[in-house]
This record gives structure tokens, C-alpha cells and sequence, in this order.
């Protein structure tokens, strides 16, 4: 039996309740289940992400794999559908799927992340040139960004009354026409959802390999965002914030083949919905106090130098 780590059953009990306690407590014997369904033998020591344990193992006839087992949440229901569709092509290759136990026998990789291997441009082109290569035509039965144009919009007026207007009328408005122009009719494309640092793996099969999807449909420029709130701390350090910033818009376009402007437009989005996020709910990195708050600034301030073009 496994022994779940004490860091990852005390934040999933935080954020999930008494229904993540109540998971915790089935998640050795699932992993249990999981071993014998699937012939596989552990093969190194559990780790774990912010939703779900890791579990190195081997079996007969399938190179080296993981066995992954997430919280049961909606945000992870099409996990496997976007491995299965990318078919290895970018992104680890899927061995086995529990969709009822939101599991899944899947590639390993390094857990070397582009986040620590990576620096300044490179990072941004081995993400953008992923990102090209999974935006292919989405299967049926995803969910799709355009749906959620409504709960964003409504999100950002509520957010911009309830926290007394933190960011300039401006950078408020151009995120509400992103919304309108660009969020509600998207194109039928496969997009991760959540592509940064941290979910690029260096492998051996290919140099890199995205991980921990989302297996959204819509623009591919809407990955961006994800990318640039993650350079948060690599960004701190730089004398010249908007050029930096506008900079990681151009290379990202650049390597990925897509338009500067949606590229633009999408991070400047998401810039907004963190710096919200983060006065509503905090992040994982910093729940409050003085990294909170410096998380925060750091948000307003990129969405601000992000609504005008460069």
C-alpha cells in the first residue's frame, strides 16, 4: 500500500473538504486496484502534484509509465481524451484509462520540468512550438472555451464592483472585448489548456512532452496566458517589465505561427482573471501575507502594460 504524503492529503483536504478526506482515505486501496488491473510493479517513490499522486511503475511489454490517480473533479474529466487525440505527438502517450477512478497509465518522463531547465526565450519557443503542434482538430464531446465566454464576462463585472475597481477602467475594458471578440466564437481546435513551464517534461522519446491537459476546445493563442502568468517570478527580476512582456507575446506568436494581437489580447485576459483570482482566492505558491500581496501587484501591473500593443 501507498503512503500518501503528508503535504498533498493536508491541501487536498483543505480545498476539497470532507470529500477529499473521504478520497484520501480510498486512495491507497485504488492504487492497489489500479497495480493489479493493470499488471504493473512500483518502480520508484510516490510523488504527487497539486491534485493527483504519481506512482513510477513497469509491466511487462509497455516502456517505463506512471500510474496517475486525480481528485475526481470536471476539470479533470478530458485529461485523457486530449492524450488519446495527440496520439504521443507532444505530449506523453497514454497506456490505460479508469475514467470512473480519474486515472491513467501513462509515459514517463523526466520529472526535470522546462520551468528549472529552461531561460528566457527558450522557454517560450519550446512552449509556443507545443503548443502549435497540439492544436490539432478536436474530437467530439470536449469542452468549449466559447461556452465559457458568458461566466467570464459576468465574472469580470462582478470582480471589478465587489474589490472597488483595483485596475484602470482601460485594462478592465479591453479584457471585456476579448471576452466579446474573441472568446465567444472560437475556432474547433484542440488546445492543453494550461501549457507552461512546470507541465513540459524533458523526455526521451521526444527533448520535451506536455503534461496535465485540461482538453479544452478553442484558440490556440488562448495558451499564452497561461505561459506568461507562470513567468511571474523569472519576469520580477527585469528592469523593463513591458518590454519583457510584449517580448514573450512576440516570441510566443512567432513559434507557435499565430497572430500577434490574439496572442496579446488572451494574456492580457488572463492577467486580469489572475490578478482577480488572487484578491478572491490566492494561489497555491502564495495564500496570503506579503507574497500574496507581491503576486498580486505583479498581476495588475502585466495586465495593465498588456492592454495596449507594444
Amino acid at each position: 500500500m501507498i503512503v500518501i504524503p503528508e503535504e498533498f492529503a493536508r491541501t487536498t483536504v483543505e480545498r476539497e473538504g470532507s470529500a477529499g478526506a473521504a478520497w484520501l482515505a480510498e486512495l491507497p486501496q485504488i492504487v492497489a486496484d489500479l497495480l493489479d488491473a493493470w499488471g504493473c510493479t512500483p518502480d520508484g517513490p510516490l510523488t504527487h502534484g497539486g491534485v493527483g499522486v504519481i506512482l513510477p511503475v513497469r509491466r511487462d511489454h509497455t516502456p517505463p509509465a506512471v500510474l496517475k490517480v486525480s481528485f475526481p473533479h470536471p476539470g479533470n474529466d478530458h485529461e485523457p481524451d486530449a492524450f488519446v487525440a495527440w496520439g504521443g505527438r507532444g505530449a506523453v502517450s497514454l497506456y490505460e484509462r479508469d475514467d470512473r477512478r480519474y486515472a491513467m497509465l501513462l509515459e514517463r518522463a523526466s520529472t526535470v520540468t522546462l520551468a528549472e531547465a529552461g531561460d528566457g526565450d527558450d522557454v517560450v519557443v519550446v512552449a509556443a512550438r507545443l503548443a502549435r503542434r497540439l492544436a490539432v482538430p478536436a474530437p467530439p464531446g470536449l469542452p468549449r472555451l466559447s461556452e465559457r465566454a458568458g461566466e467570464w464576462e459576468d465574472g469580470l463585472h462582478r470582480d471589478d464592483v465587489e474589490f472597488a475597481r483595483p485596475l484602470p477602467r482601460p485594462v478592465i475594458d479591453a479584457a471585456l472585448a476579448t471576452v466579446r471578440e474573441l472568446g465567444r466564437a472560437q475556432p474547433e481546435t484542440l488546445v492543453h489548456g494550461d501549457l507552461h513551464g512546470r507541465n513540459i517534461l524533458r523526455a526521451e522519446r521526444e527533448p520535451w512532452l506536455a503534461v496535465d491537459p485540461k482538453g479544452y476546445v478553442g484558440d490556440p493563442a488562448y495558451d499564452a496566458g497561461a505561459l506568461m502568468k507562470s513567468r511571474a517570478y523569472a519576469l520580477a527580476g527585469t528592469h523593463d517589465l513591458r518590454s519583457t512582456a510584449h517580448r514573450i507575446v512576440d516570441v510566443f506568436a512567432d513559434a507557435a505561427e499565430l497572430d500577434r494581437e490574439r496572442v496579446r489580447r488572451w494574456a492580457q485576459l488572463h492577467a486580469v482573471q489572475a490578478a482577480f483570482w488572487a484578491r478572491r482566492h490566492g494561489f497555491r505558491v502564495a495564500r496570503g501575507g506579503p507574497e500574496l500581496e507581491w503576486v498580486t501587484a505583479f498581476a495588475d501591473r502585466l495586465a495593465e502594460l498588456l492592454t495596449e500593443p507594444s
